[in-house]
């Protein structure tokens, strides 16, 4: 396999932020020093000048944890809506403005928006405050790599790694608006407590599924993490980005899996073309195996925006308790908070 563009990109913020240091802190380092990890920032501004004041943030997942934490102090922009891709998203002329206008950016940190890195470096050089949730994160020990040693960005999967997103932007935000931290610290752990329960519930409903049956296929690697907190064997034609294009080998040999293990449930994504799906299972059922879409799960984007599964949690619940459904597990009805509807996601 070639070297991904991501990782060229990563080597030139590299040597970029070896030129600034020591002003420089880098991606995901994990030190728990806070700020921005955007190579080449400059020190945080003194403060907001009114309120509310205005973030922007990139996915959804982001969008929605900024939002607990900052409470009424700001208004929070997502900039990807919808089904939106941040693997292969272009940013637009409306997200340069929204970036530029934001007081405050956060971004995830381990290159998921690959294509907007030079924008994040490029406006921390400017002095703007710009945060990666992934700050946190033990870069060593927690964070996983495909085979080429790209970083998976996939955190928010597992909900106790998520947790430690939440905390980076309390912190972030408590830097930024000293004045206020005491209601940042207050709002994340009172969101926090929610996510010990979600992720209990992840635990439980995972685990109800027969341990034979505990095999994840989706349509790319994203459900890493989630696979390694709840005790999932995770298989997809593509890497851990959509940019890659699966192989004739790679579905066949995915094909040769199913119908060897007798699988009988894949999981298409809200963000991801099915065509591969659809491929394996007209490829299991010619060799006398039938295989079903299990369901739709939100992998790099969330639902519909005012929807439950619009929020994390209602995502990470949509997915937990459609999997274990599907997978043959126990899943109270309406899933974690009773509001779950069985079937494919919108």
């Amino acid at each position: 396999m070639q070297d991904h563009p991501h990782c060229l990109v990563r080597s030139a913020l590299l040597a970029l932020a070896v030129a600034l240091m020591p002003l420089v802190m880098l991606t995901g380092c994990g030190d728990g020093s806070g700020g921005s990890a955007a190579p080449g920032e400059k020190p945080a501004a003194a403060g907001p000048s009114k309120y509310p004041y205005r973030v922007t943030t990139t996915v959804g997942m982001i969008t929605d944890i900024v939002q607990q934490v900052a409470g009424d102090k700001a208004t929070v922009t997502g900039i990807m809506q919808g089904d939106s891709d941040p693997h292969t998203h272009k940013p637009s002329r409306s997200d340069r403005i929204a970036l530029q206008d934001g007081d405050v950016i956060f971004y995830n940190g381990l290159m998921l928006e690959g294509k907007m890195q030079d924008i994040f470096v490029s406006l921390a050089n400017g002095g703007k405050p710009v945060f990666a949730v992934t700050q946190l994160i033990d870069q060593e020990k927690y964070v996983l790599t495909d085979e080429a040693e790209h970083d998976d960005p996939h955190v928010w999967m597992d909900v106790h790694g998520w947790s430690l997103a939440v905390k980076a932007v309390a912190k972030s935000l408590s830097a930024y608006d000293k004045a206020n931290a005491a209601y940042y610290e207050a709002n994340a752990k009172a969101y926090l407590a929610k996510l010990d329960r979600l992720d209990a519930y992840a635990k439980q409903v995972i685990g109800s599924i027969p341990k034979e049956k505990r095999v994840l296929i989706t349509a790319h690697d994203a459900f890493n993490y989630m696979a390694r907190a709840y005790g999932l064997t995770v298989k997809a034609p593509v890497g851990i980005t959509t940019e890659a294009e699966a192989s004739i080998k790679d579905i066949t040999a995915l094909v040769d899996f199913l119908v060897e293990k007798k699988i009988g449930a894949v999981f298409v994504e809200a963000s991801v073309s099915p065509k591969n799906m659809q491929a394996m299972i007209e490829g299991a059922a010619a060799r006398g195996h039938t295989v079903v879409i299990g369901g739709k799960l939100y992998s790099d984007s969330m639902g519909p925006a005012g929807t439950y599964e619009g929020t994390y949690i209602g995502m990470i619940d949509h997915n937990v308790s459609t999997i274990a459904r599907a997978l043959g597990g126990t899943v109270p009805e309406g899933g974690f908070r009773g509001v779950v509807k069985e079937g494919i996601a919108n």
